[in-house]
């Protein structure tokens, strides 16, 4: 974790400081070893956020391209539950940062507690998968005009094949700095539809919220989820 309460105030981790969960305001201490990236740790095993994952350099690289208030944000539940949103815009987008490995049914358990939620992937976790994606991209079929959407088989690659089946907006990070590959709504006959997106403008519009002459992001995921269904409708009719 990034962030702990010490004296009421969010605060990074420090040798010797002492903090709170802000989630469940049990002791936290800061690890600022020589080997792992500083952070806090529960004092003791703590049932927290069964959702949260380690950190390593990929998280907070990520994380600092947003202001510190809209990290670790805690959201709770009308149930009581809590969990740590890794970062949530001032325009009301989160987005979580997925690392490790997620189970389909913790996916739809986040998709469905966030209201506007957005991923970005860590597709550089596996050696295979960038090279699996590159022939994937390749080989898949030009959609629409201008923008650059492709139409590919899932079953080409690993990563396309786990992260196809949600409804909310997926990008993929495969370390290149300039490019995330985004995984829109839609799918046909084993396809499945892939947007290059640029990651600076990314980051420009959930900073800003805004993309261009007044279209937020919302606007964007419905206009190429349209461009989806169109392509889709027309394929059909072909048939």
């Amino acid at each position: 974790m990034k962030f702990a309460l010490v004296s009421g105030q969010r605060q990074e981790a420090q040798p010797g400081l002492l903090g709170k969960c802000p989630a469940c305001d049990h002791p936290m201490i800061a690890k600022c070893g020589e080997y792992r990236i500083w952070h806090w740790a529960h004092e003791r095993k703590h049932p927290c956020d069964p959702w949260w994952e380690n950190e390593g350099p990929w998280h907070r690289a990520w994380k600092a391209e947003f202001p510190k208030a809209w990290q670790e944000v805690v959201h709770v539940a009308d149930d009581g539950t809590k969990h740590f949103a890794d970062v949530e815009t001032e325009h009301g987008w989160v987005i979580e940062l997925q690392h490790s490995r997620i189970s389909p049914e913790e996916r739809r358990s986040r998709d469905a507690f966030y209201r506007q939620l957005v991923w970005v992937v860590d597709g550089t976790r596996r050696k295979r998968d960038a090279g699996q994606f590159a022939r994937a991209w390749n080989d898949g079929t030009p959609v629409g005009k201008g923008f650059p959407v492709r139409r590919l088989y899932a079953n080409d690659c690993a990563l396309l094949r786990e992260w196809t089946d949600s409804q909310t907006p997926i990008f993929i990070d495969l370390g290149d700095g300039q490019w995330l590959w985004w995984i829109l709504p839609g799918r046909l006959n084993g396809s499945v539809y892939v947007a290059q997106f640029p990651r600076a403008i990314f980051i420009h519009i959930h900073r800003s919220g805004v993309v261009q002459d007044g279209l937020d992001f919302a606007g964007l995921v419905k206009e190429l989820s349209g461009l989806v269904a169109r392509y889709e409708a027309y394929i059909r009719l072909r048939r």
